[in-house]
C-alpha cells in the first residue's frame, strides 16, 4: 500500500495514481481539469467548526487530531474511511490531496497515518468500526 499526501495545488503526475481530495470545500482558484482529481470524499473532511478552531489554534495539533479522529467515527465518515482503505489496497498508489498551507499538519496527514495503521487507532475509527456504532444510554436523573 502506497499512500502519499500532496497539496492539491501541486501539479498532477502519473506517479500519483488515484488522486482523492479529502477537503470539504473545493480549492480556491483551481479548475477541475487542473486538479485532476479522481474522487472527492467530502465526508472525510473535518467539520467546519474543527477546521476553524485549528486555524485559530495551530499549536493545538494533538487536540485537533484527537477530535478529528472522533469525528471520523460517525456513519458517513466511517463509510468514506472504508472507501479510502479500498483505494489504498489497490494496485495503484493513493494520493490524498488537501488545500491547507500547512504541509505537515493537516487532515490528510491524519488520514495517511490511519491508513498506514496508527500505533494505537481509536476503536471507533477504521476498518473494524464500519457499520458498528456505539450507542450510549442517557443516565436517568
Amino acid at each position: 500500500m502506497s499512500v502519499v499526501v500532496k497539496r492539491v495545488y501541486e501539479a498532477a503526475s502519473p506517479s500519483d495514481g488515484v488522486r482523492v481530495l479529502v477537503d470539504r470545500l473545493w480549492p480556491r482558484g483551481l479548475t477541475k481539469e487542473d486538479a485532476a482529481i479522481k474522487f472527492w470524499l467530502r465526508d472525510l473532511a473535518p467539520s467546519n467548526e474543527l477546521r476553524q478552531w485549528f486555524h485559530a489554534n495551530p499549536e493545538g495539533w494533538q487536540m485537533f487530531r484527537k477530535r478529528y479522529l472522533k469525528e471520523l467515527a460517525n456513519a458517513k465518515s466511517s463509510a468514506a474511511v472504508e472507501k479510502l482503505h479500498r483505494f489504498a489496497e489497490g494496485k495503484r498508489p493513493l494520493t490524498l490531496l488537501y488545500a491547507s498551507r500547512n504541509v505537515e499538519r493537516n487532515n490528510a496527514t491524519v488520514l495517511k497515518e490511519l491508513l498506514e495503521g496508527m500505533p494505537k487507532p481509536p476503536s471507533s475509527v477504521g476498518r473494524g468500526a464500519v457499520g458498528r456504532g456505539r450507542i450510549r444510554k442517557a443516565k436517568k436523573q
